[in-house]
């Protein structure tokens, strides 16, 4: 049964600051949680005239997860389960996300995103059907929140108490109850997630299991925007782009890869360790340093 699930992550920053605050922070993550073995490849990144989406930003990614599965998974898939291909869209303030898994052939994930300047109350943002509206579930993301499970452990885990926490460029902060409501700027990401995975036994709770990661990773992913908000803060899309096209080469150095390769060899390829390095990513006044 295909599952339909609306996150929406409220942000004490501005639509603008979102979209140079997002670039940022999965930068930064991936160069954080890329080994030579696990983590993210980059296939492509290149500005796309698209049918549906007119001018945007194309990436396509490989996820290596091997380790994030959970044990009911491995007892009858093999690690292979967990690499995932990324196919995004970004004609911000819109998004799409596609992600497929070679060995589950028949199972799909869609992630939808609209942007807005609001505090989470727009109803219906992505135009669904009676039907779709009848099956959505909403929930509500607060990024104060530092509740954790299964996945956010999987994940990652930012350990800012945004109750305490101060930006020291900006003077947002904390982040206290009711947050939301008071905030100047504040914007919304609504986050449309469609699974579908059609398997007899366990497809429903490989969903709800998906599911469950997707909400952690939203919500450990955003918690980084704002909590990076004095790295991030004042840096212009040039930079980011720039810094952006060193972290990719820089991830598949990482990772064994030459982007020459075929997606088809990738898969067979013995991945073989890198030496460690101390990665830096430098544009002008601001640098983004991560030791791996």
């Amino acid at each position: 049964m295909v599952q339909i699930k609306e996150f929406r992550i409220v942000m004490p920053i501005s639509l603008e600051e979102y979209q140079i605050a997002q670039m940022y922070m999965v930068m930064k993550m991936q160069q954080e949680t890329t080994t030579s073995t696990e983590g993210v490849e980059v296939l492509e990144n290149r500005p796309l005239e698209d049918d549906v989406f007119g001018e945007c930003q194309y990436t396509s990614k490989v996820y290596r997860l091997q380790s994030k599965a959970p044990t009911w998974l491995t007892a009858f898939a093999p690690a292979d389960a967990l690499i995932m291909q990324e196919e995004a869209w970004n004609a911000y303030p819109r998004c799409k996300t596609v992600i497929k898994c070679p060995y589950f052939t028949k199972f799909s994930l869609t992630v939808e995103t609209i942007h807005r300047d609001d505090n989470g109350q727009s109803e219906n943002v992505h135009g669904l059907s009676k039907e779709q509206l009848a099956s959505r579930q909403v929930e509500y993301i607060d990024i104060a929140s530092a509740a954790t499970d299964y996945w956010s452990y999987a994940i990652g885990s930012n350990s800012i108490d945004f109750s305490k926490f101060k930006s020291l460029r900006t003077g947002r902060g904390p982040l206290l109850d009711g947050w939301q409501d008071r905030c100047k700027p504040v914007m919304t990401a609504y986050k449309l997630v469609t699974i579908d995975a059609p398997y007899w036994g366990f497809g429903y709770r490989l969903e709800q299991a998906l599911l469950a990661g997707e909400r952690a990773l939203f919500l450990e992913s955003h918690r980084n925007c704002f909590g990076w908000i004095d790295e991030w803060f004042g840096m212009s899309m040039q930079q980011l782009r720039e810094l952006e096209l060193q972290s990719n080469s820089s991830l598949n150095k990482k990772i064994g890869m030459t982007s020459s390769e075929g997606f088809d060899q990738r898969l067979c390829l013995d991945k073989k360790d890198t030496d460690s390095n101390r990665f830096q990513l430098k544009s002008e006044k601001h640098e983004l340093a991560v030791d791996t």
